[in-house]
């Protein structure tokens, strides 16, 4: 395999090209012919950088794992119709990056391709893509919005975690939102999720602190553990006939989240923004306004779930009813406020992790 600095006549086809202040050259590419693939980029280079659609004759093919590693000098590259894929970690950490071109050519996007990209404010993710890799944006603290193509059908983890995203629409394409895709978007006030997802997985979309109000679409079945965890603005939530699975930890720690499930559904109830089994008998979810002191458990009730009640730090006063023979694990956990609480006789069991 060759690998070695382009030389002059690369250096002429740069002349060809037009003058940009504080470019970087050619001169600070690593090119391997064999493959036509850039290989390293010189962590010196600043300024634009034009990367040419053939080096010394050869068509530039791809951007190899990590060629762009820490190159934080560069603020926008221009990536030419040749290249057709785009490593894992080609730009990491490329923090004076603001602004990046992807032609329509290019099919894939590596593995955290653009993670830590602080400095990234916008991007255009071609048709030509159809999945959001591992990572890709994960970091990208700048990247106020992005807009996914129809040619997307998966969102793998951690795409965009931690990004600076406030609004984001997924396609109808899209199947899979992977873990923690969307995790730590503290700036995410709104989210449409396409009608083709059928579960929210674990943590998706946990620490979005902002996000008001969800709608979940017809077509999920489940929502995993963690899925909201911590989105503390979120204020409802909309659960249609389809979901006939979630998760403990789904909702926990959303301050004052009403729970709304259509009456249609089999799995599920809910009474007054309290989730329920459809039966009514155990209680699943409270996360109704947390600052409301007292809560009166309905005589239904024979069970309280796991981490039901966890983190409730504004109720002062629970009343149980005779009826609940069984109280999970955690079910009062961090009910910090929690001054009253009487256990009647009915409660045979009490589960301790």
């Amino acid at each position: 395999m060759k690998k070695r600095f382009v030389g002059f006549i690369a250096v002429l086809a740069l002349f060809l090209l037009p003058v940009i202040a504080n470019a970087a050259s050619v001169d600070d590419l690593w090119f391997n012919e064999e493959t036509g693939t850039i290989t390293y980029c010189n962590s010196d280079a600043e300024g634009e950088l034009v990367i040419p659609a053939e080096i010394d004759g050869v068509k530039v093919t791809s951007i190899g794992d990590y060629a762009f590693q820490g190159c934080s000098g560069l603020t926008s590259i221009r990536i030419p119709d040749s290249v057709t894929s785009i490593g894992d970690g080609a730009f990491y950490v490329c923090t004076g990056l603001t602004s990046i071109s992807i032609p329509d050519s290019v099919t894939s996007i590596g593995n955290g391709a653009f993670s830590g990209c602080s400095g990234l404010t916008s991007i255009t993710i071609p048709d030509s893509v159809t999945s959001i890799s591992y990572s890709a944006f994960s970091g990208c603290s700048s990247l106020t919005s992005i807009s996914i193509p129809d040619s997307v059908t998966k969102i793998d983890r951690e795409a965009f975690y931690y990004c600076g995203l406030t609004s984001i629409s997924i396609p109808d394409s899209v199947t899979s939102i992977g873990d923690s895709a969307f995790s730590g978007c503290t700036g995410l006030t709104s989210i449409s999720i396409s009608d083709s997802v059928t579960s929210i997985s674990y943590s998706a979309f946990s620490g979005c602190t902002s996000l008001t109000s969800i709608s979940i679409p017809d077509s999920v079945t489940s929502i995993s553990d963690g899925a909201f965890y911590v989105c503390t603005g979120l204020t409802s939530i909309s659960i249609p006939d389809s979901v006939t699975s979630i998760s403990d930890s789904a909702f926990m720690g959303c301050g004052s989240l009403n729970i709304n499930v259509s009456p249609n559904n089999q799995s599920y109830c809910d009474i007054d923004g309290v989730l329920f089994t459809k039966d009514k008998k155990t209680l699943l979810i409270y996360a109704k306004d947390k600052i409301q002191p007292n809560y009166i458990i309905p005589d239904s009730v024979t069970s309280i779930n796991s981490q039901a009640f966890e983190d409730c730090s504004g109720l002062t006063s629970i009343s149980i009813p005779d009826s609940v023979t069984s109280i999970g694990n955690n079910a009062f956990f961090g009910c910090s406020s929690l001054t009253s609480i009487s256990i009647p006789d009915s409660v045979t069991s009490i589960e301790i992790r």
